[in-house]
């Protein structure tokens, strides 16, 4: 006991000292000169960046930080695994790093006299497959983000550090970024200084087979789609199809009515080897689609609320943001309190925009909303023991890993639940008002003041009470409070727009596009199952029939009453048991183990759609006409 109490006296010491506490926090304060970041990314075969950093300095201690929590991300998930080969230099002579045991993220250095700057070489050793993280790289493209591939001084606030960076890429590649170009050597470009903050903010997209495609032709503010493919073949968009992704583009402007860029860019890769993506940023986005997305575009329709997704964010998220994500450097830990706003209504607005764009059809958009509205009604067991609010801290537990039980365990419900939980804020404001105002008056008050301006504007929950009252007086905190903290279904704006949510044993088309896109047989509504076309379990809904039975993810069903399994033989048995009242008997490898499962159902096939409340107003139908 003794010798426990001397060194917990120690520890608390050392806390109390600050010996463990290495990094300088940041202060607003001037920084002296400018931050260079030089990136080689022609290593294509091997997928390494070679990345060199000047910093400049003073002489004494300096430490360097590689991004922790990133924007977007929300999470301290920057990936410090995939630097190596550091070598910090001054006046070419090599310097003794340590990194800070307390926070890997964290390198220090002593600078000599005489000394001015420091120079940083590594190496960013990005994916080589799946297992290893996201495909940054492949032969066709790459994708360059520059948290990944740069360090910078701690003890200042990100934004005042002015940033200069270049990039060398394979030769005759085409490129594309929110950056403005200085110039281009051969292959290398050289941007023109920003803040560090920026500099972030603003990845690239680079590739041998590219497209532009002006999406706001002629207008002061330009809009660009900036396609890069793994084949030529996957560039050739019809007229009408660039005709709503420009119409995505005005929406857009009408709902909020100021822009905060001064230039966007969609950065879209259609393609099967680099890693899928859908990230925001202030002046750009990063997406990835299916090489079909043009060729295809019939076939390809379930994504296409990704770019109305990503552009919206422009407004929420990057211009305004919660006041608890918006932190002096990339280091200081973020709060996500406010996701179910930052993404709960952009991914309402997301599919809202997709229809009144025409990227999606009404009947599209109202398969989407009704698979939505299920997963918060049957979908989502877990919300017995867990609110909405709660899985805003997601991005920290979870960082996006497979979960074994998803819908009971959760994981980021802020986005789909929180766009059930703004549907019904939309229900609630039209009442108020005899149908004279909407969400769109929100949207406008809340995100569409000062028109071109890009500096990050917080936001708190006060402020969200605020402005709704400002549209429809009423008590919005505890409208708001019982959703996000309750634990009941989210499907009560549902009623409010004319419509009502009822299974029935016809999958809508998006039910059965998500079905193709996973390979799957998705009987989660009815048996509790889904389950590959190889036989792979992939997901069992919790307290199901299937759950019950003894079925669980990462089993196989090898054979259905009898017979090798297959998807649409498991349809046929369910509907057939509720008539002839017959068990399902499945077959069932786990690990090294055959089993025989009897699985007792006749509720017969469970897909979601909506159906008109005879009497009332369609709003889904105003909500998706176009302005």
């Amino acid at each position: 006991m003794k010798l426990r109490a001397a060194v917990l006296s120690v520890l608390l010491a050392a806390t109390a000292t600050g010996v463990h506490a290495q990094t300088p926090p940041p202060q607003d304060v001037a920084f002296p000169g400018t931050l260079r970041i030089d990136v080689d990314a022609r290593d294509i075969g091997r997928r390494i960046f070679k990345v060199k950093a000047t910093v400049p300095a003073q002489p004494g201690p300096l430490t360097l930080l590689y991004p922790q929590w990133l924007p977007g991300a929300h999470s301290p998930s920057g990936p410090i695994d995939k630097l190596a080969g550091l070598v910090v230099t001054a006046n070419g002579k090599p310097l003794a790093w340590k990194r800070d045991p307390y926070n890997v993220y964290a390198f220090t250095v002593d600078v000599p006299q005489g000394a001015s700057e420091v120079v940083a070489n590594f190496n960013f050793l990005s994916s080589q497959g799946a297992g290893q993280g996201r495909v940054v790289m492949t032969p066709e493209m790459l994708n360059l983000q520059w948290n990944a591939n740069s360090l910078y001084p701690a003890g200042v606030i990100t934004r005042n550090i002015q940033a200069q960076a270049s990039v060398t890429l394979p030769p005759g590649w085409a490129y594309a970024t929110a950056l403005d170009t200085e110039r281009r050597d051969g292959d290398t470009v050289v941007f023109k200084p920003i803040s560090y903050d920026h500099l972030v903010d603003s990845p690239l997209f680079a590739g041998r087979h590219y497209q532009q495609f002006d999406l706001d032709p002629g207008a002061k503010v330009p809009v660009h789609l900036n396609v890069f493919a793994d084949d030529a073949k996957s560039l050739v968009a019809k007229p009408e199809q660039l005709q709503a992704h420009r119409a995505l583009v005005q929406q857009m402007y009408k709902l909020y009515g100021a822009r905060h860029f001064d230039r966007y860019e969609f950065l879209l890769a259609l393609t099967s080897k680099l890693g899928g993506i859908g990230l925001e940023h202030q002046r750009s986005s990063e997406n990835s689609g299916d090489t079909g997305y043009f060729t295809e575009w019939d076939k390809t329709w379930l994504g296409r609320d990704l770019l109305p997704h990503e552009f919206n964010h422009s407004w929420n998220g990057k211009y305004r943001r919660g006041a608890d994500l918006t932190t002096a450097n990339f280091n200081v830990p973020m709060g996500d309190s406010l996701l179910w706003l930052y993404e709960g209504q952009t991914q309402f607005w997301g599919h809202v925009l997709a229809a009144r764009s025409g990227l999606w059809s009404t009947d599209q958009a109202r398969d989407m909303l009704a698979n939505v509205a299920a997963t918060y009604d049957r979908g989502r067991p877990g919300l017995a023991w867990r609110n909405l609010q709660d899985t805003t801290n997601d991005p920290t537990i979870a960082q996006r890993r497979a979960l074994a039980f998803r819908n009971y365990q959760m994981s980021e419900d802020y986005y789909s639940g929180g766009q059930m939980v703004w549907l019904d804020v939309e229900g609630k404001l039209r009442a108020l008002t005899g149908n004279k105002r909407s969400i769109d008056d929100f949207a406008k008050a809340f995100f569409g003041m000062h028109d071109g301006d890009w500096n990050v504007n917080p936001y708190t929950f006060d402020e969200v009470v605020s402005t709704l009252n400002g549209i429809a007086p009423y008590d919005w905190a505890s409208f708001l409070r019982e959703r996000l903290d309750g634990h009941g279904p989210l499907t009560g704006g549902l009623e409010a727009a004319g419509w009502k949510l009822v299974y029935t044993d016809t999958p809508n088309d998006a039910y059965k596009a998500q079905e193709t896109r996973a390979k799957n047989t998705n009987l989660l509504y009815s048996l509790g199952v889904a389950v590959t076309d190889g036989g792979a379990i992939t997901d069992v809904l919790w307290d199901s029939p299937a759950f019950n039975a003894g079925l669980a993810p990462g089993m196989s069903v090898l054979a259905l009453n009898g017979r090798v399994f297959k998807g649409e033989d498991l349809k046929d048995a369910v509907a057939a048991a509720k008539t002839d009242k017959a068990p399902l008997t499945l077959l069932v490898r786990n690990f090294d183990r055959i089993d025989t499962i009897k699985l007792d159902y006749q509720g017969g096939l469970q897909y979601p759609s909506l159906q008109r409340i005879a009497g009332k107003p369609d709003r889904l139908a105003e909500l998706w006409k176009a302005r």
